[in-house]
């Protein structure tokens, strides 16, 4: 198995490269690289520079405005544009419910709903976990019943990300009560402006809003917002659990990252500690064998092969990076990493430059650092918590 690149796909590293550092406004990867918080506005500013291109659905086909890349042209790609510190990708549009509508949509739906998916215009939301129903999705209880042409959904969502920005929302729901529970849940399209829908706020420990709890309350949908066949839902979700998980894994930040916590290591003055420096190789070595994991799997897809299958042993290891490098960076700044003024933080500011950081002592880029650490505890819960996981990856290695 060859890793390593081809010179037509250097070059196209190369020509992204050039792209982004043209097009990518500086004031976001500023930001970006120094974990700040970022607007509704400014995640779809660059959402629409990748739309005006056709690249905000990079890993589209060519028949769906894509621009029809290898495997390995979007992992490129996506690592260009996280080293040079764009904003992620928000991927409820362009990486989960896309690919969902390609594969089991309509023409008529393909129509209605890409466009401003590919755009950037429209933001969606994910509507899967309930109280009591997150790791166990099949026990779902948003109801959904059909009345003539359209349903009427009843129920509630919750920990919704960013759903407090989403004019749509892909939502389980269920269906029908007979057989086992994954036969009985159908995959529908809201439009969140519609009469019934309420999202409540949910405020984190550091005072920031990234998730919500969504209430339907009679919510009228028309049946042609359902995608695919009526209870075949699950189906659905799966094909794009696979995905999410995948993207979980985020090697390309996790390589930004990286480099981020040798920054402030050096900045704090514990990078000469050859204990600490000890625990950034190790990490180090992790992220690295991590990204050969990824190689594999674009190799694997290039040849035909199936790269979902480990789909969750990627979203195991590299949420578990994901948490070691907030752990890291908060370790570097010890005592000056707690601070936090959420109105300041919201203003874009980290810290008397003057004095190099919120007080003597204290450095601009710890600001932050206690609030990513408390953020990425959920790292190992979203899109399947790491445990039930291990179980599928047990269950798939040992039959």
């Amino acid at each position: 198995m060859d890793l390593a690149f081809t010179p037509a796909e250097e070059q196209f590293r190369q020509d992204i490269r050039a792209w982004v550092r043209d097009n990518l406004p500086k004031d976001l990867a500023q930001k970006v690289h120094n974990a700040q918080n970022l607007s509704r506005e400014d995640m779809q500013r660059w959402a629409r520079i990748l739309g005006q291109k056709g690249w905000l659905g990079y890993a589209w086909p060519k028949a769906f405005g894509g621009p029809g890349w290898s495997a390995v042209q979007k992992h490129l790609f996506e690592e260009e544009c996280a080293l040079a510190g764009a904003p992620r990708i928000v991927p409820f549009g362009p990486v989960m419910v896309a690919p969902v509508i390609m594969a089991f949509g309509n023409a008529e739906q393909h129509q209605r709903f890409l466009p401003g998916i590919a755009s950037g215009e429209v933001w969606w939301s994910q509507g899967y976990s309930e109280p009591g129903s997150g790791s166990d999705l099949a026990s779902l209880k948003t109801r959904a019943e059909l009345q003539g042409d359209h349903y009427i959904v009843n129920g509630q969502k919750t920990w919704t990300t960013l759903g407090q920005y989403g004019e749509w929302i892909f939502c389980l729901v269920r269906t029908s009560t007979e057989g086992k529970p994954q036969t009985g849940i159908s995959f529908l399209l809201i439009d969140m402006k519609s009469p019934g829908v309420s999202v409540r706020p949910i405020k984190l420990l550091d005072g920031s809003v990234e998730v919500n709890e969504v209430w339907f309350d009679n919510v009228k949908v028309p049946v042609e917002n359902r995608i695919g066949e009526e209870n075949k839902g699950w189906d659905y979700a799966k094909f794009l659990l696979a995905h999410e998980r995948t993207n979980i894994a985020d090697v390309n930040r996790a390589k930004r990252e990286l480099e981020r916590l040798k920054r402030i290591a050096r900045s704090e003055g514990v990078y000469d500690d050859w204990r600490f420096r000890d625990e950034i190789a190790r990490l180090e070595v992790d992220v690295v064998a991590l990204e050969m994991m990824v190689l594999r799997v674009l190799s694997a897809e290039a040849s035909g092969k199936n790269p979902l299958d480990i789909a969750g042993l990627l979203k195991i290891r590299g949420s578990e990076i994901q948490q070691r490098y907030t752990e890291l960076m908060m370790l570097a700044a010890g005592p000056a990493s707690l601070p936090f003024i959420e109105e300041a933080m919201e203003a874009g500011w980290q810290g008397d430059q003057s004095l190099k950081g919120l007080w003597p002592g204290a450095l601009a880029t710890s600001a932050p650092l206690a609030a990513t650490y408390f953020n990425y505890r959920k790292t190992t819960i979203y899109g399947g918590s790491n445990e039930v996981q291990r179980n599928i990856v047990s269950q798939f290695l040992l039959g």
